[in-house]
């Protein structure tokens, strides 16, 4: 039994649960994956099937999308993945598994303080959309694990749910897109072998983007992110000990 490619179709299945609305399953899609794959050559692999659930959403959600957001935090999130395109470039594979690792945990960090706050408030600022958008950036790039400073930056923003799934799908479709390039010909991370896999895996995005829709409004908010955190932190500390 190939386990390898069983692990990899339940993480595109969580992908497509993840875009339908259920936020912050994107941590463990990423883990799931690289211990399939490797941390490098999964990010070629994951890119072209996030990019088809970022269609997904974009299609489901059309109706929701604020586009000042979007425009304010766009422009630093392409530098963040320009900046990683540079650093990441030459960073060898055990150099890339514990970054990603490191990553993962410093995101779970992230969300368990946030949801410690008794205000849910952030700064709705553009120095912080600036730094936000840049960790952000860096990040996708880097492993595309950029969900926990992305909700950052629209908890700021006070919109309500639809409307940050809506506006946070039409962001990741452009900035996945914008990576495409820098995956093929500067990382060399997507090429026909990786396009094979996609191709068994996409499936299991419309699936699991299917079963989202139903599931997303069915989950204690609370228990649903207690379970998330553990599973996100059980995941990067697999990474490390691949």
């Amino acid at each position: 039994m190939d386990y390898t490619l069983i692990i990899a179709l339940l993480a595109c299945f969580i992908m497509g649960v993840s875009k339908a609305g259920l936020k912050g399953l994107g941590l463990i899609v990423v883990a799931l994956l690289a211990i399939s794959y490797g941390a490098r050559a999964s990010t070629g692999i994951l890119l072209p099937l996030l990019s088809v659930a970022d269609f997904l959403a974009v299609w489901y959600y059309k109706r929701n999308v604020k586009w000042k957001y979007l425009y304010k935090f766009l422009p630093s999130t392409a530098l963040g993945v320009l900046i990683a395109v540079v650093i990441g470039k030459d960073l060898n594979e055990e150099a890339f598994k514990y970054g990603m690792g490191a990553i993962i945990l410093i995101s779970v960090a992230i969300m368990i303080y946030r949801e410690r706050l008794e205000s849910k408030e952030f700064p709705d600022t553009w120095s912080f959309a600036l730094l936000v958008g840049i960790a952000t950036g860096f990040t996708t790039m880097i492993g595309n694990m950029a969900g926990a400073f992305a909700i950052l930056f629209f908890l700021a923003t006070r919109l309500p749910k639809n409307d940050i799934i809506g506006t946070s799908a039409w962001l990741f479709l452009i900035i996945n897109l914008f990576k495409l390039p820098f995956h093929i010909w500067v990382w060399e991370t997507i090429n026909l072998e990786t396009i094979k896999i996609d191709l068994m895996l996409v499936p299991a995005v419309f699936i699991g983007f299917y079963a989202g829709l139903k599931l997303v409004n069915l989950f204690n908010e609370k228990a649903y992110r207690n379970f998330l955190l553990i599973v996100t932190t059980i995941s990067a500390l697999l990474i490390f000990i691949r």
